[in-house]
């Protein structure tokens, strides 16, 4: 079992999650974030004001998923949330020892 994490912008979060449903993912984990990478952030005015934004928002998607779709998930992610810009993001991927479903106890793969 693995456990995908990917960082991307945050208008590509539909499409990624549409993407993933289409072949097969059944569930995922999304949460707002900020980071920055290579970008290094921005400048904003706000009431004539020059500000810097060091640290952009961005979302964080977690998914469990059994090793044979790990590359699949993970090519579909980076075909989807790709813009071609910089900041993209970046996809990691873990391998999972155990997992439990807490209201039925299945364990493992059945688990997910």
């Amino acid at each position: 079992m693995k456990l995908v994490m990917a960082i991307i912008k945050p208008f590509k979060l539909d499409d990624v999650r549409d993407a993933l449903t289409a072949i097969g993912i059944d569930g995922l984990t999304a949460t707002e974030v900020k980071g920055f990478g290579r970008q290094k952030g921005h400048t904003e005015i706000y009431r004539g004001a020059e500000y810097a934004i060091s640290f952009l928002p961005k979302i964080k998607i977690e998914l469990a998923v059994k090793s044979d779709m790990a590359e699949q998930v993970v090519e579909t992610i980076m075909n989807t949330a790709k813009t071609g810009q910089i900041g993209d993001g970046k996809i990691f991927v873990y391998d999972l020892n155990n997992v439990v479903r807490i209201r039925t106890g299945e364990t493992d793969a059945d688990a997910l």
